[in-house]
């Protein structure tokens, strides 16, 4: 039977958000059912949740057709589990006090199932003595919590503590509190490295790539549930993800003794833009115009870490993934770099400026191995993450690297 979730949407900017957690609960077999505020009817529309829910969304608590369908103690009893996203600073008070003054404050009073509150707003609204003091007596009261995290706000020029936990975090909480959690790498290590490295040229300059890590980070945190991740990662702007033991490096020569460091593990994943090259030598000072003609920049080839361990004599994993981020021939100069290195699969991607892959949240995949291509539809980065998770751990449950993927194309296809 499935699982039915009661969404309870807040009015704030981060509403639009609950439009993806809605697609994406209905994606894992959840029947999503919606309430909505009257503030949160003026950031979105309550057709757009009725339309990805197949559900009618309801707003009143005075509205006769609604109470006489289906009343607010029926929509608070019929679901497993309700979720309040975003939980406003308004909202939380409400809950806190006991308030049942519209149709949320009534539902929230009325259900005996759990709760979860995703808390969104300004960061000096959460640090606000009331706030807290209303957070902690919803947790003394049994209510659980996904985040708030840490970033840039809304608003100009704020940031802080305060930004909802993305759909995916909210997802995953979700799943956890049903006991419907997916765990295909229980029990594993995992090696993933992530972003860019910088080689120095000198204290000030460096050479570098346009990664973000933002794939590398969401496959750590999607491996998280359940495997035994260690997360090695190069300059990025984005937060460590939970669950995670992460370290952080520079240059590649760091990374690749990180990942060393973090041997033995059954599965490595190589998503990292190692940069192919480094500078002879680092200069001891900045480097000064003179007039003259440029320094010339002599490199050396950087060590290469897919092969190092795709090839390690005692300590290789038993699933090598490496990513190929190409501008051209993605699936052709995929298929070479499988061969040249010797690993299990390669993830490729279109990285030119127009496929708005790097430091961008979407992705459009070919995973590449020996016998087969599988090109996936394009995607957010987390799904990316989930799916490719999801299929090395049937991987490494015997089922084999035949199998295709939900959202691609039969094997043999680019």
């Amino acid at each position: 039977m499935k699982k039915r979730i009661l969404l309870i949407v807040g009015g704030g900017i981060a509403a639009y958000k609950c439009l993806e957690l809605v697609r994406r609960a209905r994606d894992r077999g959840f029947d999503v059912r919606c309430v909505m505020t009257t503030a949160a009817t003026e950031f979105v529309t309550p057709l757009s949740f009725a339309s990805l829910s197949g559900e009618p969304v309801h707003t009143d608590l005075f509205s006769l057709d609604e109470e006489t369908e289906i009343g607010h103690i029926r929509l608070s009893r019929e679901a497993d589990l309700v979720v309040v996203a975003p939980a406003t600073a308004d909202l939380l008070a409400k809950l806190a006090g006991g308030l049942a003054d519209s149709l949320a404050g009534a539902v929230l009073l009325a259900t005996d199932k759990p709760v979860l509150v995703a808390p969104a707003m300004n960061p000096r609204m959460w640090s606000h003595p009331a706030t807290r003091r209303n957070a902690a007596q919803l947790r003394a009261d049994g209510i659980a919590f996904v985040g708030p995290n840490s970033g840039e706000m809304a608003e100009q020029n704020e940031a802080g503590e305060g930004r909802m936990a993305e759909p995916h975090e909210i997802l995953a909480r979700i799943e956890e509190m049903l006991g419907v959690a997916t765990k295909p790498l229980a029990g594993h290590r995992m090696i993933v490295t992530s972003g860019p490295t910088h080689e120095p040229i000198d204290p000030v300059r460096y050479l570098a790539n346009r990664s973000s890590g933002k794939q590398g980070h969401a496959i750590a945190a999607a491996a998280a549930a359940g495997a035994d991740v260690t997360l090695v990662s190069g300059p990025v702007s984005i937060p460590d993800p939970a669950g995670v033991s992460t370290v952080h490096v520079e240059t590649a020569r760091q990374m690749l003794a990180a990942v060393e460091e973090a041997l033995p593990a059954e599965i490595a994943i190589c998503a990292a833009a190692v940069a192919d090259w480094r500078p002879t030598s680092e200069g001891g000072q900045k480097m000064k115009k003179d007039g003259g003609a440029a320094p010339g920049l002599e490199l050396v080839e950087n060590p290469d870490i897919l092969r190092t361990l795709a090839q390690h004599h005692t300590l290789r994993p038993r699933l090598v993934v490496g990513f190929a981020a190409e501008t051209e021939k993605v699936v052709a100069h995929a298929q070479a770099k499988l061969a040249r290195k010797g690993c299990d699969l390669i993830v490729a991607n279109d990285v030119s400026h127009e496929s708005g892959v790097m430091g961008g949240d979407r992705n459009t995949i070919h995973l590449v191995g020996s016998e087969s291509v599988e090109s996936w539809d394009e995607m957010d980065k987390h799904e990316v993450a989930e799916r490719l998770v999801a299929r090395l751990g049937n991987m490494l449950g015997g089922k084999g690297s035949g199998t295709t993927a939900p959202g691609s194309t039969a094997p043999g296809a680019s």
